[in-house]
Order: structure tokens, then C-alpha cells, then sequence
């Protein structure tokens, strides 16, 4: 009769610690699934901002193209134009030039 109640009492004890412990690692389970839902969320919602900025990227890349390109258009601009600003200078002095001379001229004549 000890014998059974000690069998029994102890076969109670172990259900009950196996239900306590089901309990325990069935909570620990789902807060688990929780975490990891919450960090697939995280990721996702991260990995859409990446794509924004990526794209705002390019777009920004592609307008620093475009603006190196006319930069170096306005550059060879303005270098034609320093030219042709010297070409008409040494034009504008060998004007004057022939004008003092033609001046010369007329003065010598009268």
C-alpha cells in the first residue's frame, strides 16, 4: 500500500512537472515566434528603405552625369571664348596700330 501511494505520488509529481515544463517551453516558443516575426518585419521594412535610397541614389548620380557633362561643355566654351577674346585683341591692336600709322600719314600730308 506505501509502495503504490509512493508509485502514485511520484508518477503525479513527474506529470505535473512534465505539464509545468510543457507550459514553460510552449511560452518560451512563442515568444520566440514573436521575436522573429518582429525582426522579419524589421528587415523588410529595412530592406524597402535601402531600395528608396538606392534609387534616390542612382537618380542622384545620374544628375551628377548630366552636370559633369555641361560642366565640361562650359568649360570648352569659355576656353573658345578666352581665344577668340585674345584673337580680337591682337586684331584690335593691330588696328590701332595701322590707324597711328594712317594718322601719321595724314599729318604728314597736311
Amino acid at each position: 500500500m506505501i509502495a503504490s501511494w509512493f508509485i502514485y505520488t511520484v508518477l503525479v509529481c513527474v506529470a505535473l512537472y512534465l505539464l509545468v515544463m510543457m507550459f514553460y517551453y510552449r511560452s518560451l516558443y512563442k515568444r520566440e515566434q514573436k521575436m522573429t516575426r518582429i525582426t522579419k518585419n524589421t528587415l523588410n521594412d529595412a530592406e524597402i528603405v535601402v531600395r528608396k535610397y538606392q534609387v534616390q541614389l542612382q537618380r542622384a548620380l545620374g544628375n551628377i552625369d548630366i552636370l559633369s557633362d555641361e560642366l565640361a561643355k562650359v568649360k570648352n566654351d569659355i576656353k573658345s571664348l578666352r581665344q577668340r577674346n585674345s584673337q580680337a585683341r591682337i586684331e584690335n591692336d593691330k588696328l590701332r596700330s595701322k590707324i597711328k600709322e594712317l594718322q601719321g600719314k595724314i599729318e604728314a600730308l597736311l
